[in-house]
């Protein structure tokens, strides 16, 4: 489609059409008069009407085939020049088929399972008509008081990267004309997962270095990977609101970064910036929207409203309204939907792809490597032992999480589900429920008559989410009280932990035998928690967000500057130093930390050489599994710059090994150490490293492993050497 010349021929009406985004009930009738309650009042507010709705570009929520294909066929019946509409809605972690939400999946560290994962859930989405999936949520997330958390991948810049592009993958696939592919929009552009006090939609002030550096990487690694839309984010990023900032979406994004993509604001985000002063009237906020770059409204009214005056009265160009249309129709052309505008839409055999069999096996197997074993005092894998099952997640099917697509909790499998279906005798109690003050005793009547009790807590999916900020991220109290008396019995305790936020596990920690973070592992939810409860498969999941002791830790990294008093370890009576007084500095359960059945050593960390000014580095470690069984680790590889020009982290992720080793066996693994990955944002804005020393970390988590040292440009005396200061551990287990 030569869509240069289709612009050519569309009216002012149509072009502003084409950037507004619509809730699909605006086309639940045909005729005008018979349009009431809630819909006329949309297009009432909207600027919507019975004729140029007509006319506009794309619409929400678009969650089945028949309606796609409905809207889609009344909508070309009208349209003047033929022009489809686009389908757009939040695929997250799952169309009908639902998966781990994505900070649980994050846990994995399995980057080729996320990117099947995105694209089974395309191949589900598209089916049902859908184009254009707002995902991934490259966000980067240190706060658990922000509910959103849970649809981020954690607090690393460059896995946060990674994962995002895998998303990429999956949605798109290498084609967008090809069967079973969507379109991603990277959000929320930028720094939204940095809101003061982690309340959501909350200010975010820092400095551009911080910004450059942490925050905007991922979301630059998602475009790399051809993601096709960019979504705004809510928050102001320097005092201006980032949908109308012209240096995040002019300046940045499309000069620096040469995104020639759509941008999309978030829901009502336009108008939003009235609230935030910036902006007198709708109308005024629209024309800051467009100056900045904005492509499509979602749900404002703004452009509708209020753009045609605004290009009569000379205040936006027409050129800045046709580079936005251009950029819509291209995608449109991508999509192949001049061809084909009922692209993909399966109305005979949605009900057969959606959870198929394939999927539903994908989401179990995805759900077990992502559920972190916390704690574990040699009670799991279960065997024999008789079982009490307590607490309220224990019939729940609650267990979807937040953003869960068409996903249906009622075809979500309990955990009492799959110990009915492996004949597992059991005795039960629910205890409480998820918040509700319920009397324990009849739980601790059951759990009496048990050997091992699997007790069942978190949080019901309301409470994390969008708009799902909490001050206090403990587990209720009615929960908490049940565990300590369960506690009292002397009873060995497994807590499996539903929810999508780290947690204050302090008194979970205290009063349980073993821990499972389960998050929100999705459709196969029984299925997969009780496969790792009886060791068929080996936990081996590891955090990518760190656990806090306490609430007033946060915001929390791994990944902290070093500062200039720093806290003295071995001498805790010393006042002066950047610590609590009433709580560690580091994390309960830190980032990168995550147990197994196995057990695994790491030994004969070796660098080829020990300059990286002659040539990259092979860093070479051996890792062996000294257990009876077989386990998947994750070997993490962490670099931290001594000194350099500007103040460093005092270490960073710069890659990993999934790996599975037999028992008894041992495996050697390499990290290669380019001249790149030193290199860091300086002053004057260039990308470069600084000639010094460098320390090479290799373990199972953040915390643990071994340590040498290497150089860039100087003469470096060999050194092969445990870190006592991290917590040397040569048995990470």
């Amino acid at each position: 489609m030569n869509v240069e010349h289709l612009i050519k021929q569309m009216t002012l009406q149509e072009k502003i059409g084409q950037l507004i985004q619509i809730l699909p009930s605006v086309y639940s009738d045909d005729h005008e008069d018979v349009i009431t309650g809630p819909v006329a009042q949309l297009m009432k507010e909207s600027g919507i009407t019975s004729e140029n709705r007509w006319e506009i570009g794309s619409v929400i929520g678009i969650n089945n085939a028949a309606q796609a294909r409905y809207i889609q066929s009344q909508y070309l019946e009208h349209n003047r020049l033929q022009i489809p509409l686009l389908f757009m809605a939040d695929i997250i972690h799952g169309h009908r088929t639902i998966y781990p939400v994505p900070l649980a999946m994050a846990s994995s560290w399995d980057i080729e399972a996320i990117e099947q994962m995105a694209r089974q859930s395309a191949f589900e989405a598209t089916v049902s008509g859908l184009h254009v999936t707002f995902s991934p949520m490259a966000d980067l997330t240190r706060d658990a008081r922000w509910g959103r958390v849970m649809e981020a991948t954690g607090e690393d810049v460059w896995l946060n990267g990674e994962m995002a592009a895998a998303f990429v993958r999956g949605y798109q696939g290498t084609d967008l004309k090809n069967e079973g592919t969507l379109a991603a929009c990277v959000k929320h552009f930028a720094a939204y997962g940095a809101p003061e006090g982690g309340r959501d939609y909350n200010t975010v002030d820092m400095s551009d270095r911080e910004l450059r550096e942490f925050y905007l990487p991922a979301y630059k690694r998602a475009l790399d990977e051809g993601a096709k839309m960019v979504m705004t984010s809510f928050n102001v990023v320097d005092g201006i609101p980032a949908t109308v900032s012209t240096y995040l979406l002019r300046d940045i994004l499309r000069k620096e970064w040469a995104f020639d993509g759509v941008t999309i604001s978030d829901w009502s985000s336009i108008k939003e910036v009235i609230f935030h002063g910036v902006a007198e009237s709708l109308a005024d906020a629209g024309r800051l929207a467009m100056e900045a770059g904005v492509d499509i409204d979602m749900m404002s009214g703004a452009y509708l409203n209020h753009l045609e005056e605004a290009i009569e009265q000379k205040r936006i160009s027409v050129g800045k309204l046709d580079e936005a249309v251009l950029r819509i129709l291209r995608l449109k052309d991508e999509l192949g939907l001049f061809e084909h505008p009922y692209r993909g839409i399966e109305t005979m055999t949605e009900q057969a792809v959606h959870l198929a069999p394939e999927h539903r096996a994908h989401a179990r197997e995805l759900a077990e490597k992502s559920i972190v074993l916390l704690k574990n005092e040699d009670i799991l894998p279960l065997s024999n032992q008789k079982i009490a099952l307590i607490g309220p997640f224990i019939t729940s099917t609650d267990v979807l999480g937040p953003w869960a697509g068409s996903g249906k909790t009622e075809e979500a499998i309990p955990l009492i589900e799959a110990f009915r279906e492996k004949g597992i005798p059991f005795s039960y109690s629910p205890g409480s429920g998820v918040e509700e003050e319920v009397d324990w005793e009849a739980a601790v009547e059951t759990a009496r008559q048990a050997e091992v009790i699997v007790l069942a807590l978190g949080e019901a999916s309301w409470m994390s989410g969008e708009a799902g900020s909490k001050t206090d991220i403990r587990l209720p109290k009615t929960q908490v009280d049940g565990l300590r008396k369960l506690a009292a019995l002397n009873i060995p305790i497994v807590t499996v932990l539903f929810n999508g936020r780290p947690l204050d596990l302090r008194k979970v920690e205290r009063y349980s035998t073993a821990i499972l973070e389960a998050w929100y592992p999705g459709t196969e939810t029984g299925h997969a928690v009780y496969n790792l409860l009886y060791g068929h498969q080996s936990p081996s999941a590891k955090l990518t967000m760190s656990f806090p002791h306490h609430v007033g830790q946060m915001p929390l990294r791994y990944d902290a500057l070093r500062t200039g008093r720093p806290a003295d370890i071995e001498n805790a009576d010393m006042r002066y130093t950047s610590k609590y007084l009433d709580a560690p500095n580091e994390a309960l359960f830190p980032f990168g930390f995550g147990m197994s059945y196995a057990q695994f050593d790491y030994e004969q960390l070796t660098l080829s050489h020990h300059d990286c000014g002659h040539g990259d580095i092979t860093a070479t470690v051996k890792v062996s599994n000294t257990s009876t069984v077989e386990g998947d680790e994750i070997i993490q590889w962490y670099i931290q710059d001594q000194v350099a020009k500007v103040s460093r982290p005092v270490k960073q992720l710069k890659g990993f090994n999934r790996v599975t080793i037999a028992p008894g066996t041992s495996i050697e693994v390499e990290l290669t150490i380019s001249l790149d990955m030193l290199a860091y944002l300086h002053p004057d804005g260039s990308h470069s490293a600084d000639d010094g020393y460098f320390t090479l970390f290799v373990g199972p988590s953040s915390t643990e492993g071994l340590s040498a040292e290497f150089a860039l440009n100087r003469v470096v005396k060999e050194i092969q050497h445990e870190h006592d200061d991290e917590k040397t551990s040569t048995s990470a287990r």
